[in-house]
């Protein structure tokens, strides 16, 4: 019973740092449990207390009771007579209290087991207060663990004394976790609900790449450069806005570090997730600029009334604004607090059109057609009068969709403009006769005759 009680008290103490006081005052109910279901009746008693000699692991169980007279003496677990209690006490007096040793025989022995339950329950209670207590203060922080199990999605991380929880909402969807691995978290919060406290641990919160860039750049930690904006899609790609208080301090040149040291030991943590490090500015346009790289922006439009930014790249640079699966696009949109509108820039192709339609209408002009006309006959390889006298009449006919005669009458028209002589075929004029036709054409001439 003695080494049984010190043990107990000691393994809690030492091993699981639970106050001395509150692994006693744990044992002291577990034992005032035990005795209520040992002795019958004892359920009745309003007042007990159970006394713990951690020294010797002896358990007293004491009752108070109300002192009554003779006559009123009905209630044995909670009254005491007065001829009794004046023995106890002479100066003992109606309806005071006096307190009795009422330990069974025994009792230290079948009552640890019989308390063993509750006093566990009020050890592990006692535990997640302890957890509470000391986490508490420390939501916002990074702190290492190792992986101890898993329960169903959720992943139980062992923190020493303590376990956490990485719920699978706050898990990386791109990196798998095995028992035993040493990974590192962010403390997102810890709640002290009907289950009592909880550790919530994250890796996909913005606020642990913070915590990494803090730790991992002395001009962050010492205040000389801040980090204004975090944008990230855990497991793929995140950007981090900073600007410096010192104008001689490049905000982005510390964050990356002598030969990019600092960013990839951070990009190193977050399992190869890809990180840009912006210089952040009041301006839109320049910030814009910024988080939209590396591509080149033709044109930006700002509606500060409703916080929109509108932007125009080359159609070479669309790709890369907008990002895979429209990532950049979004990113920016979120660090900058912006709706971000990106365009493939159609004024080269406005002025290709333009060139087109101009030429268009020069062939027109000359040819004496409309310009629908002359668009077609561009279209079908009419670029000019030069190109069009080497057409086929069919060929025209069949472009533009007009008679021969109208084809033919195009065809007149660009020989003119370029000064060839008339073909045959466009002047009307018909081979002469020979003697062969001539003599084929007179018994037809004969036979009409007849």
């Amino acid at each position: 019973m003695t080494n049984d009680i010190v043990a107990l008290i000691d393994y809690y103490e030492k091993e699981k740092g639970i106050d001395r006081d509150k692994v006693v005052a744990a044992l002291e109910y577990a034992f005032i449990s035990a005795y209520r279901k040992m002795v019958p009746g004892a359920d009745a008693i309003e007042v007990l207390r159970a006394e713990v000699d951690t020294k010797r692991g002896e358990t007293r169980i004491h009752a108070t009771l109300r002192v009554v007279a003779d006559d009123d003496y009905v209630d044995k677990f909670n009254e005491v007579p007065m001829k009794l209690a004046s023995k106890r006490d002479p100066e003992a007096q109606l309806d005071g209290e006096m307190e009795f040793d009422v330990t069974p025989k025994d009792f230290g022995r079948i009552a640890v087991q019989t308390a063993k339950q509750t006093m566990m329950q009020r050890l592990r209670q006692a535990e997640k207060e302890m957890i509470y207590e000391e986490f508490k203060d420390r939501a916002g922080d990074v702190v290492s663990g190792t992986v101890r199990r898993f329960d169903r999605s959720d992943v139980m991380l062992d923190l020493g004394k303590f376990e956490g929880v990485m719920p699978s909402r706050e898990r990386v969807q791109t990196e798998e976790y095995n028992i035993g691995d040493r990974i590192r978290a962010y403390v997102v919060a810890v709640e002290n609900e009907g289950r009592g406290p909880e550790i919530i641990l994250s890796r996909s919160h913005p606020n642990f790449v913070r915590r990494l860039f803090e730790a991992e750049v002395n001009e962050i930690s010492d205040h000389t450069v801040e980090i204004r904006g975090i944008a990230r899609e855990a497991g793929y790609r995140t950007k981090v806005a900073v600007w410096s208080n010192d104008p001689k301090v490049d905000p982005v040149g510390a964050c990356v570090g002598m030969k990019g040291a600092r960013v990839k030991n951070i990009v190193r943590e977050l399992n190869n997730e890809k990180v840009d490090i912006i210089r952040w500015s009041e301006d839109p346009e320049e910030f814009v600029r910024e988080a939209l790289k590396p591509a080149t922006l033709r044109s930006i439009t700002v509606d500060e009334d409703k916080r929109v930014v509108l932007v125009t790249v080359d159609e070479e640079d669309l790709s890369k604004a907008i990002g895979r699966r429209g990532q950049n696009a979004r990113l920016s949109s979120r660090l900058m607090g912006w709706d971000v509108q990106v365009r493939k820039d159609e004024s080269k192709k406005e002025q290709f059109e333009a060139k087109i339609a101009d030429a268009a209408h020069s062939v027109a002009e000359q040819l004496g057609i409309d310009d629908e006309l002359a668009a077609k006959l561009f279209a079908a390889g009419g670029m000019s009068p030069e190109m069009v006298v080497d057409m086929p009449v069919e060929y025209i006919c069949t472009v533009l969709e007009v008679p021969e005669e109208r084809s033919k009458d195009i065809l007149t028209r660009a020989h003119g403009v370029v000064g060839r002589e008339l073909p045959d075929y466009l002047t009307g004029d018909a081979p002469a006769a020979t003697e062969e036709t001539a003599e084929a054409d007179e018994p037809a001439a004969e036979s009409k005759e007849g």
